[in-house]
């Protein structure tokens, strides 16, 4: 058996997946838009999933109220750049995939720049500016995105950009006045984020692979302390 059949032996032996859809996830290319909870949880599944390029942008460092949710961080790597410790983490996952590090804010200015690069954006952001710039940059490159949000013991995912072509503005009109709320910092349960940020993984594999159905115009909710979970079309 070759590297490539063992190492992914268990998604290539689904008789709706195979090797041909193993193949696409390894050509393909993805951008992490933050490396929090979200960012590390998707990070960590896409990786091994296979997918072959994955960037990661975020401009922070590892701060020790991360560790209880951030899991691809250590203790030892606190002050560090996120970027480049959960690179090291990832290769020692993978040495098959290529990393692309981004050690900046995705602003008006680079996203599109970012963006361009890449066959899909998973938006792991914690604020509504970052989301419309993601918004306006995949809508101009034509590129897919997958959202993710949470607070406390929530969570929620959606689909941008995809086959329906529909806007996180569509969403979320208000845009004046969302970006314009003061950035406050708040509690979340650790899990909350990992529940989240591998749904976003899964939503990306779905899309790169072209199996299932996407979350495109329909938001996922979920409640983690009632496990009630809810579908909103839009």
């Amino acid at each position: 058996m070759s590297d490539f059949s063992e190492r992914y032996s268990r998604q290539i032996m689904l008789p709706d997946f195979g090797e041909e859809r193993q193949r696409r996830l390894c050509d393909a290319s993805v951008l992490i838009v933050g490396a929090g909870g979200l960012g590390t949880a998707a990070a960590t599944y896409i990786t091994g999933a296979g997918v072959g390029h994955i960037g990661i942008a975020d401009p922070d460092v590892v701060s020790l109220s991360n560790l209880q949710r951030q899991t691809l961080y250590s203790e030892k790597q606190i002050g560090r750049s996120k970027t480049e410790c959960a690179h090291e983490r990832l290769r020692e996952m993978s040495s098959v995939s290529r990393f692309t590090l981004h050690p900046e804010s995705v602003s008006e200015e680079n996203a599109r720049e970012l963006v361009r690069g890449y066959d899909l954006v998973i938006d792991c952001t914690d604020n509504f500016p970052a989301r419309y710039v993601i918004d306006d940059a995949c809508a101009a490159e034509g590129k897919p995105w997958v959202h993710g949000a949470i607070g406390e013991y929530h969570g929620q995912v959606t689909v941008f950009n995809y086959r329906m072509q529909r806007r996180y503005v569509e969403l979320y009109p208000d845009r004046d006045a969302l970006c314009s709320l003061p950035r406050v910092t708040g509690g979340v349960i650790g899990v909350v984020p990992g529940v989240v940020g591998v749904l976003q993984a899964s939503e990306a594999i779905k899309i790169l692979t072209g199996i299932g159905e996407p979350l495109e115009s329909r938001l996922f909710t979920i409640d983690l302390m009632t496990m009630n979970i809810t579908f909103v079309e839009y």
